[in-house]
């Protein structure tokens, strides 16, 4: 008897079904309340607060691990993040102030000083300290998912807007919340006449022996076109940099993003004319023609004995593309021939080798009509809109993380890298915390006899508002005699502030704590560059604290209309503590009793801290003691509580063995000092 053909049909079905041209795939759906698009640090930042919030999510990485943007670049691969290991401190959240590449975790041995003890680390570190980070945490991410789509419902549900992801395999993704981390990897590029014959940062050769005796071309100024150029200094018989800007230097501008010490070799050699040379002009008006046709003869001898470019292509020589077409006579203008315009241009010899080093940009194309954030007109585009908590503009529930965020900060503060957006992409978790769950904002409630002591602490060791300088800063909420302390909140969205937070400002007012450097940046290195007496603080140059004071919470008007330069608008009162050679703001004549005087008039209270003995003669003498005493020496509620103190008062017989202690709250490291007496 014949089998039956059945069996022989469903597997032929089957196997059509799971044909690439199928248009019936069946693929299911995978919902998610969050997604976070991209397994590099900022995703993998925000993974772990996910996780340790217990909410659900997933990462989804394109790639077969983490970070694996730095698989390639740096192309040269030494990164110019800082991992300074040894700094004389054991306090944690200090050193994080020098350790550029580490995530924030609940781990402290999970650094980077772990695969790397280099000041300047290896490339290849960072993607196997993101894997270690991801695997001891065990966040939840989902490799070789390229999404190649994303869109948003219109839909009025009751959950309202929600966003669908489409990977290569036609498996979609739907979550509530869309969290991007793509960073930024496309690169920018210039279109120009002769662009096509320009060779890119992402593709170039970076064997120096391939330079020997070429002389090179980089349009670009940045730390990617001085990285290279440092590569071939020792091959290359000369190397120009091109580009619109100036170059701008961090130990100058402060912004770490520019040009750093270790890439500047060049300036040495172009400023002690060794034939390598900086050019400033615009890029869309050159043009970069090959060979140069009449004048070929002119081209071979002035570059004889030199190779003719990758490939035997011929040489390259710079002009304008205005000269092009431009008639000379009977005839029409070669390239070689701007010199007969200008004989003394800078670039009227040819080159080998013409390199785009500009930088990259956000990949917008993924994002469809009803998803697509709008460029920013930060960076000449390259970077989304988003918001001061940084959800993307017109789209609501997505939000932008890590690099691609830096539109908030651009060239003004560390958002754009890890050291910074640890924190933005901690504070991004909080609003939506607030927004989606009611868990408002963490804060600390404290006695105002405390909160010198407190501000202290913060100036002295927190990282958050010491790299995110300008951007994020802490909010004093006063309540009366105590007040409520929030931590690393983003500043522009300070008119946000209880719908972002949860929490209200009432009368009283509010105090804002803001790390700063002046406004006058000239002459870095020169004679009076720092101030050292108290009355001049709010003259400092280099990093120093600002309080701010209000007595009601400032409106989007205000901060539109704040003084150019200010990070927010004008307070009823303002008090810079004075900058600090070692960056310790402890001293007790310059730093801590102008701040408690700054606090008192703004408080209207008396904050001085006095000995017991002096509490003593107070509350004898005096029918209403100064506050500190009133609370401290007869309340006993002065001193910030730890288990030594108080187990030195119970041995010494100051205090009896079942007296109930203070607990400081979970997480609160103490500060490295004690307030002193007043003067």
């Amino acid at each position: 008897m014949p089998s039956s053909p059945l069996p022989i049909l469903s597997l032929l079905v089957a196997w059509i079904h799971c044909l690439p041209g199928n248009n019936h795939s069946t693929n299911s759906t995978h919902h998610h309340d969050y997604c976070v698009l991209g397994a590099g640090p900022a995703g993998l930042q925000m993974g772990y607060f996910l996780s340790k919030s217990q909410r659900d999510y997933i990462i989804l990485e394109r790639n077969s691990g983490p970070g694996s943007f730095f698989n390639i670049y740096p192309r040269h691969r030494k990164l110019i993040s800082i991992n300074k290991i040894y700094t004389g401190r054991r306090n944690r959240e200090f050193n994080l102030r020098h350790d550029w590449n580490s995530l924030l975790s609940d781990r402290p041995d999970l650094l980077l000083q772990r695969i790397s003890t280099q000041m300047y680390p290896e490339a290849d570190a960072l993607p196997r300290y993101l894997s270690l980070y991801s695997r001891e945490l065990g966040l939840k991410v989902r490799y070789g998912v390229d999404i190649g789509r994303v869109s948003a419902s219109n839909l009025r549900t009751p959950g309202g807007r929600s966003y669908t992801l489409i990977d290569q395999q036609r498996t979609e993704y739907s979550c509530r919340v869309l969290l991007v981390s793509t960073g930024l990897w496309v690169p920018q590029q210039v279109q120009f006449v002769g662009s096509e014959l320009v060779e890119g940062y992402e593709s170039v050769p970076v064997d120096p022996e391939q330079y020997r005796n070429q002389a090179v071309l980089i349009l670009g100024k940045g730390n990617s076109a001085f990285e290279t150029a440092q590569n071939i200094l020792g091959h290359a018989s000369s190397v120009h940099l091109y580009s619109p800007n100036p170059v701008r230097l961090a130990w100058q501008t402060h912004y770490v993003g520019d040009l750093r010490a270790v890439n500047n070799e060049l300036l040495d050699t172009y400023q002690l004319k060794s034939l390598d040379g900086l050019a400033d002009g615009g890029l869309e008006e050159i043009a970069i023609v090959k060979d140069g046709g009449a004048d070929r003869k002119r081209k071979g001898r002035a570059g004889k004995g030199r190779d003719t470019g990758k490939g035997g292509r011929g040489q390259l020589y710079f002009t304008l593309a205005e000269l092009l077409d431009r008639p000379m006579g009977n005839k029409t203008s070669d390239p070689v021939s701007i010199s007969s315009y200008h004989d003394n241009f800078p670039f009227r010899l040819p080159y080998d080798r013409v390199i785009r080093c500009l930088g990259f940009r956000f990949n917008f194309s993924i994002f469809d009509s009803s998803a697509r954030p709008s460029p920013s007109a930060e960076a000449r585009g390259r970077l989304p809109r988003v918001t001061a908590w940084y959800e993307g503009k017109g789209t609501p529930g997505l939000f932008v993380l890590g690099t691609a965020a830096h539109s908030r900060d651009y060239r003004s503060s560390a958002g754009g890298f890890i050291h910074g957006f640890r924190y933005t992409v901690r504070a991004v978790h909080r609003v939506l915390e607030q927004r989606y769950h009611g868990n408002a904002w963490p804060l600390t409630s404290l006695p105002n006899n405390q909160l010198i002591s407190w501000l202290l602490r913060r100036v002295n060791e927190a990282s958050g508002p010491y790299q995110m300088f300008r951007v994020l800063g802490d909010i004093v909420l006063l309540r009366g005699s105590h007040c409520e302390y929030l931590e690393e909140f983003p500043l522009q969205a300070l008119p946000k502030l209880p719908t972002l937070s949860g929490h209200q400002v009432t009368k009283p007012g509010l105090l804002v704590l803001v790390m700063e450097y002046g406004l006058n940046n000239t002459d870095t290195l020169g004679a009076g560059r720092s101030q050292t007496e108290w009355t001049q603080g709010w003259r400092s140059r280099f990093l120093h604290p600002v309080l701010y004071f209000y007595s009601k919470l400032p409106t989007e008007r205000d901060m539109r209309q704040r003084p150019a330069g200010w990070p927010l608008p004008r307070p009823k009162a303002v008090h810079h503590i004075i900058e600090d050679f070692l960056t310790k703001w402890d001293a007790p004549i310059s730093h801590i009793q102008p701040l408690r005087r700054f606090l008192e008039h703004c408080l209207q209270t008396d904050l001085r801290a006095f000995y017991a003995e002096s509490c003593f003669r107070f509350s004898l003498t005096n029918r209403r003691p100064p506050t500190f005493c009133y609370q401290a020496y007869l309340k006993k509620q002065g001193l910030i509580g730890n288990s030594q103190l108080w187990q030195h008062a119970r041995d010494a017989g100051l205090m009896a063995t079942n007296h109930n202690s203070w607990t400081a709250p979970e997480n609160t490291p103490l500060p490295d000092h004690e307030s002193p007496p007043s003067f």
